[in-house]
């Protein structure tokens, strides 16, 4: 008897923003250093996008190379300017006097942009992107990407977008205070900061 089973392969999709030259591209400034002796030195950010039936989610996080937490985030069913700048404007309220992050992407029509480019310079960050299609050039944001998936969305069936959006906000902040780390010591990304700033 030929019971007919089939392996269900997972394939990872990735959302892909670049669409042509929109604006200006920023050099590669991060050059794959992603280590940071302090807080708010650099910054990582990226879009992902979830499929939940028929609809799209769509994710835009800020996340600090010092601990690897996410500073920021914003949820949308669109990838618009407004996700992306939305996170960005959060992530520049935690900067305090002087300080000016490096803040990488890739080269998404949101990140050329002139609103984005705008909100940078109003900060006095530095802006930095990676090559074209190269994602190892923004490794650790494509890594976060990675474990989020593996650790929540491909092990629920949501019923609809406001369910992941949920469950989005309830797993960074697990990510942040919860999720202990070899790179960190051993302790959660919150932990290692604190620890840190104490010492």
């Amino acid at each position: 008897m030929t019971l007919r089973l089939a392996c269900k392969v997972r394939r990872r999709k990735r959302y892909a923003s670049y669409q042509g030259e929109q604006g200006t591209v920023a050099s590669n400034l991060l050059n794959r250093d992603f280590l940071a002796d302090a807080p708010n030195q650099k910054w990582v950010t990226d879009v992902t996008e979830f499929n939940v039936g028929d609809r799209k989610l769509y994710l835009s996080p800020v996340m600090d190379l010092f601990d690897r937490q996410i500073i920021a985030h914003s949820i949308s069913t669109s990838p618009n300017l407004a996700l992306t700048n939305d996170s960005l404007r959060e992530a520049l309220t935690f900067l305090q006097p002087g300080q000016q992050p490096l803040v990488h992407s890739d080269q998404g029509f949101q990140y050329q942009h002139a609103s984005w480019r705008a909100l940078l310079e109003g900060a006095g960050a530095v802006q930095s992107m990676s090559r074209r299609a190269n994602c190892y050039d923004n490794a650790v944001m494509e890594n976060f990407f990675g474990h989020l998936k593996e650790e929540l969305f491909h092990h629920v069936r949501f019923l609809n977008t406001d369910a992941l959006a949920a469950a989005l906000h309830e797993y960074i902040r697990w990510y942040n205070n919860d999720r202990i780390s070899t790179k960190l010591e051993g302790l959660s990304p919150v932990q290692y900061r604190a620890q840190a700033l104490a010492a």
